[in-house]
C-alpha cells in the first residue's frame, strides 16, 4: 500500500470468533504504522534510514495465533497496570485486593488476561497532523481482581512528520490503580541486536529494584553507575555489569507533566534512524530484552537476548507500595491522560 491514510486487512479470529482486524496507517512520506485491535497493539512500523530505505523498526508476529499468547507483550498497550505489583496484591482504601500472580509470586503488566489480551473497539480518526486511529475498551469491575469498571481509550496518530503519537485516557467508577504504557520492542536497524544502538536519556535518577526487580523504595543517583545515559552511549557498554541487563524505571520527572517532554534519545548509528521519546510520564522503563530467547518472530526471524529494547513510559513500578512513589490510584470523577511520542528522523 502506498496511498496515505487508513487501510483494513483481516488478521484472525479469536477462539470466540471475534474477527481481529489489522488497520495499516501511512503518512505522506510512505512511512508505515500497523495496529491491531487486539491488545491495541503495534505490529510493525516501517520507518526510513539515511538513504530512504523502509525498514521495520519494532519487534513482533506474523500471524494472530502467535499475538493471542503473546508472552513477550510486543506492541501492546498495557493495563491495568503496567510493570510489577509486589505479592500480586495491593491495598486500597482499607481494602485488600488480590490481583492475579502471572510473574512468580508477582503481579505483571495486568494480569494473565490484561488489557493487551482483549479485542478493543477500534475506528479511524479524521486528524490533520495524519492517519489516526482510537481504541477503546471496558475493562468490567473485578477484571483481574482489580475494582471498579475502567473506561479505557488510546488514540494514536502517525504524523506526516514521521512521529507516532500515543493519547490515553481512562476513567473509573470507583478508586482503583491505572497506569497504562505501549510495550514496542524496538530495534532501529531493522534486525540483529541493539547492544550499539547509542541511548540517551534524560534521567539522572533511576529506581533500585532486588533480584525479583521490584523496587526497593530508593532512587538513586545514576551518576558514576551503569545506569548514567545522561550521555549518549551505546546501550551494551556496561550492560555486563548488569544481571541479566537492563530492567530499571528512570526517573524523568516527580511528578506527571500536563504536555509531554523529551525523555531521550535512540539512535542507530549504521543506518542513520534516530528515535526522540517524549512523554508526560515521570517515569520510563528501560528493558534490554533479556528474556528473549529465540522466539519465533516476523519474517522467519529468531529473536535472541537484546534483539530488541523497550522504553516503556509509565507511573513508577510498585507505586501501590511505595507511598513516596507518584500515586497511580484512578477516582471516580478524575480522568487519567498520557501522551507519549516517538519522533523518528535520521543523521
Amino acid at each position: 500500500m502506498s496511498a496515505q491514510g487508513v487501510a483494513r486487512a483481516p488478521f484472525g479470529k479469536t477462539d470466540a470468533g471475534e474477527r481481529v482486524t489489522r488497520y495499516t496507517l501511512t503518512n505522506r512520506r510512505g512511512s508505515r504504522a500497523c495496529w491491531i485491535d487486539w491488545g491495541a497493539t503495534l505490529v510493525a512500523l516501517w520507518i526510513p534510514d539515511r538513504a530512504g530505505a523502509l525498514a521495520d523498526v519494532v519487534l513482533g508476529f506474523d500471524t494472530f495465533d502467535s499475538y493471542a499468547q503473546n508472552e513477550p507483550f510486543f506492541g501492546c498497550t498495557v493495563g491495568r497496570v503496567a510493570n510489577r505489583i509486589a505479592g500480586a496484591r495491593f491495598e486500597l482504601d482499607g481494602v485488600v485486593y488480590p490481583l492475579a500472580a502471572n510473574d512468580g509470586a508477582n503481579h505483571l503488566h495486568g494480569g494473565i488476561r490484561g488489557f493487551d489480551k482483549a479485542l478493543w473497539a477500534a475506528r479511524e480518526l479524521d486528524v490533520e497532523a495524519g492517519p489516526a486511529l482510537r481504541f477503546d475498551h471496558v475493562s468490567p469491575a473485578g477484571d483481574e481482581g482489580y475494582p471498579g469498571t475502567v473506561r479505557v481509550g488510546v488514540s494514536v496518530v502517525l504524523g506526516h512528520d514521521d512521529a507516532l503519537r500515543i493519547e490515553y485516557e481512562a476513567t473509573s467508577d470507583a478508586a482503583t490503580p491505572v497506569n497504562l504504557t505501549n510495550h514496542s520492542y524496538w530495534n532501529l536497524a531493522g534486525s540483529g541486536d541493539i547492544l550499539a544502538h547509542e541511548l540517551q536519556l534524560d534521567a539522572d535518577r533511576y529506581c533500585e529494584v532486588g533480584a525479583d526487580l521490584l523496587p526497593s523504595g530508593r532512587v538513586l543517583p545514576v551518576a558514576g553507575t551503569p545506569f548514567d545515559f545522561t550521555t549518549r552511549k551505546p546501550v551494551g557498554r556496561d550492560i555486563q555489569a548488569l544481571v541479566p541487563g537492563y530492567d530499571h524505571n528512570f526517573v524523568l520527572a516527580d511528578a506527571r507533566r500536563l504536555q509531554p517532554a523529551r525523555a531521550g534519545v535512540l539512535l542507530d548509528p549504521v543506518s542513520g534512524r534516530r528515535m526522540t521519546l517524549s512523554t508526560s510520564e515521570p517515569g520510563v522503563q528501560l528493558y534490554s530484552g533479556n528474556f528473549l530467547d529465540r522466539v519465533p518472530g516476523k519474517r522467519a526471524s529468531l529473536y535472541g537476548r537484546h534483539a530488541g529494547l523497550c522504553l516503556e513510559t509509565q507511573l513508577f513500578p510498585d507505586a501501590v507500595h511505595q507511598p513516596a512513589f507518584p500515586s497511580v490510584v484512578l477516582r471516580p470523577g478524575e480522568t487519567y491522560r498520557q501522551t507519549t511520542l516517538y519522533a523518528f528522523d535520521t543523521v
